[in-house]
């Protein structure tokens, strides 16, 4: 009894250390690089004006053009890549359904010598391929999932990813904008306001890395100032030698 309730300890201490990040971020991930980096170039867009010495009207209208031009980009450019994309796995699920359809056997055979090559014995592996290939759908789905390593029901949708693209990175660029919306007439509070939420969102970033939160914070505070840091200083240049 000692014996089975160790082995059943041991179970569930296993299960319960035995779990991984999302390596893929899931929504989090593309969530806040995509806040991150309307942050950081609206940030440096601004400063960069801000340092040819012009008014703070002038600054909030180049931060507000910034914020929409930036978020059509980004959903114009995410909807075009992922549709492609997708247009693509399509066309290739389309090849592998015909080849489905007009060589079972060949496809059945290719099955079996895939799991051959990963150590499974061949009468094993082509009594486990003749199996899964009785259901055409089935036998799409691991074929897809092996050759092309892509889950056919699990397909990105352009739509969203256009949607989350445009909300993300427009709530990032607002953030230097948002002082000036609120009254400020001077830089310093829009960059403090831009600092933090470069900051939050390395901290945030942490959340799907092997980095701790400070670390990854300071290092995107650090990149993000350093990027504002410079255009200002393009902007001082050019606004000297224009003047």
């Amino acid at each position: 009894m000692a014996i089975i309730e160790t082995e059943a300890t041991l179970h569930e201490a296993h299960r319960d250390n035995h779990t991984h990040r999302d390596v893929n971020g899931g929504w989090l991930r593309p969530a806040v690089f995509g806040a991150m980096d309307g942050l950081v170039s609206n940030l440096a867009l601004m400063t960069g004006v801000a340092g040819g010495s012009v008014s703070h009207q002038t600054i909030v209208i180049t931060g507000l053009a910034g914020l929409a031009a930036g978020a059509f980009s980004m959903a114009a450019g995410e909807y075009t890549s992922v549709a492609s994309q997708r247009e693509l796995v399509e066309a290739e699920l389309d090849v592998e359904r015909r080849e489905l359809r007009k060589h079972p056997k060949d496809e059945e055979r290719e099955l079996a010598e895939l799991y051959q090559a990963r150590g499974v014995d061949a009468p094993l592996a082509r009594e486990v391929a003749r199996q899964l290939s009785r259901d055409p759908e089935q036998a799409l789905e691991i074929h897809a999932r092996e050759e092309l390593g892509i889950d056919p029901g699990d397909l990105p949708s352009p739509t969203v990813a256009a949607v989350s693209s445009f909300g993300s990175f427009a709530l990032g660029a607002l953030l230097p904008v948002l002082p000036f919306l609120l009254g400020a007439t001077a830089l310093w509070p829009s960059l403090l306001l831009a600092l933090i939420g470069l900051f939050a969102c390395g901290a945030v970033v942490a959340k799907v890395t092997a980095r701790s939160w400070w670390y990854s914070g300071l290092r995107q505070l650090a990149l993000g100032g350093a990027a504002a840091g410079v255009t200002y200083a393009l902007g001082s240049l050019f606004g000297t030698a224009v003047g």
